[in-house]
């Protein structure tokens, strides 16, 4: 249960937003006891850099936190885990109304702790917010961006595929969705790739498919990469590679993450959540490279390197998901290094056919603070996957070059070309501790597409 926010300000002590321009101005206007303070506090209101000021009794009695400028929405998200036990609230807010609605999201966003595995106390600040519906609207995001980041951070020892489709069957339960599954062998006729990636473990291999909403309504499916674990497979990963590959679902997560926004927000969509999850391991049973796939498509895959596994497993529950034609059709998948080298670790990167469509989204994500990039779907790099004895190769291996684009032009050969198409190569994780954004699993392009799609219901 969400506990970040209060209704009551009785008790609450008050935080000052300072524009880092405006610091001075405001500065004059104070006594000379709170000049004082800031000036041996060094605070120079930078963004997110905060100043307890305290009363003669030694106890809180303002905050003041810096922002870069009026749209500098992350401020109050270092503050939960920094300030002194109690309930505080914006007194002074400089910042542009999108920006303070964010600023809102943002508290909550660095409340979170992933405690599963430790006795770290637990914050215990918390933000009055303005209204209760404005409140309601924020837990309910929040509720489906702690678990994402839950099932990221969640070791594969605790979270292989079985543990997956639990988790997505409580949430189905939640919202009365119905849920299916195919499970082991029984991939064989239905999706073959995903058996042929996920039979080297001894976690069975499964695909999960969440159905919610009316037939008649707008048809939305969302897919998400769910590698509980990659080994890289046969051609086997480092060490240092496999560090943090338990957050290769980090794929599912999100399209969990973003079915769930939906669901809550009890959206007029026909919503469909498609999630193939498996483990890339290392047995007598993995798939080798040189093997030949042939996919739910009828296409056949020539498997050049087992670590490009991710698109394997996408390709078949996009046939499957193209098959229906859906009005909009998203997939989130920790892709490519490649992805992260173009656009670094913080941004999305975002591929479709249709420029417009990319636009829209990134005119959603910049609302929401949830930044994307669009990337080329570049059709001459497509002949680099040709194969001579299969319809196509499941990876590029005689050239470095435009990994990112190389991999989602082999997932555009299972998507209709008339069918309204998102692809997201995402990190799926901070790399470090930002306001509002801890170390580790993160929701990374969710936000913007829950915000397109909803305005589509508008």
């Amino acid at each position: 249960m969400i506990t970040c926010y209060s209704s009551d300000k009785s008790n609450a002590k008050p935080i000052h937003i300072i524009l880092q321009s405006k610091l001075d101005s405001w500065l004059e206007n104070q006594d000379q006891r709170i000049k004082n303070w800031v000036s041996t506090n060094k605070f120079k209101a930078k963004s997110s850099q905060f100043c307890v000021i305290l009363n003669s009794e030694g106890m809180v009695d303002q905050v003041l936190v810096g922002a870069t400028d009026e749209n500098d929405g992350w401020v109050l998200g270092g503050l939960p885990a920094n300030l002194p036990e109690g309930d505080y609230y914006v007194e002074h807010n400089p910042l542009s109304p999108e920006a303070s609605a964010h600023s809102l999201f943002a508290w909550g966003a660095g409340s979170y702790q992933f405690t599963k595995y430790t006795e770290k106390p637990e914050y215990k600040t918390r933000l009055v917010c303005p209204d209760s519906a404005s409140q309601q609207a924020i837990i309910n995001r929040l509720e489906s961006v702690y678990l994402v980041r839950d099932l990221i951070n969640m070791p594969t020892e605790d979270l292989g595929p079985e543990d997956l489709s639990n988790v997505v069957a409580k949430v189905a339960k939640e919202f009365g969705a119905k849920l299916t599954q195919t499970v082991g062998d029984k991939l064989l006729s239905t999706y073959p790739s995903v058996h042929m990636v996920g039979k080297g473990s001894s976690r069975a291999p499964r695909v999960l498919d969440l159905r919610w909403g009316r037939k008649n309504q707008f048809t939305v499916t969302v897919v998400g990469k769910g590698v509980c674990f990659d080994s890289g497979g046969l051609d086997l990963k480092p060490a240092s590679g496999m560090l943090d590959m338990k957050k290769d679902m980090g794929g599912a997560a999100n399209a969990l993450g973003l079915a769930r926004q939906i669901m809550a927000a009890n959206l007029p969509v026909n919503l469909r959540l498609l999630i193939p999850a498996v483990e890339n391991s290392v047995s007598g049973d993995s798939y080798r490279p040189g093997d030949i796939i042939r996919s739910r498509s009828g296409k056949t895959i020539e498997v050049l390197n087992t670590d490009a596994e991710g698109r394997l497993i996408l390709c078949d529950v996009l046939s499957d998901a193209s098959d229906e034609k859906p009005n909009l059709l998203v997939d989130f998948a920790t892709l490519t290094g490649a992805a992260r080298v173009a656009v670094g670790t913080d941004i999305s990167a975002l591929f479709t056919r249709d420029d417009k469509l990319a636009y829209a989204v990134k005119e959603h994500a910049e609302q929401t603070y949830d930044p994307v990039w669009q990337l080329p779907l570049y059709k001459p790099y497509r002949s680099l996957l040709d194969s001579p004895i299969a319809d196509i190769a499941n990876c590029v291996i005689k050239s470095p070059y435009g990994g990112a684009t190389t991999a989602a032009l082999f997932l555009s050969e299972f998507v209709d070309e008339e069918i309204n198409w998102i692809h997201f190569d995402i990190m799926a994780s901070n790399t470090s501790t930002m306001p509002g954004r801890p170390l580790g699993g993160e929701a990374m392009g969710m936000h913007a597409m829950f915000s397109y799609i909803k305005s589509l219901c508008i």
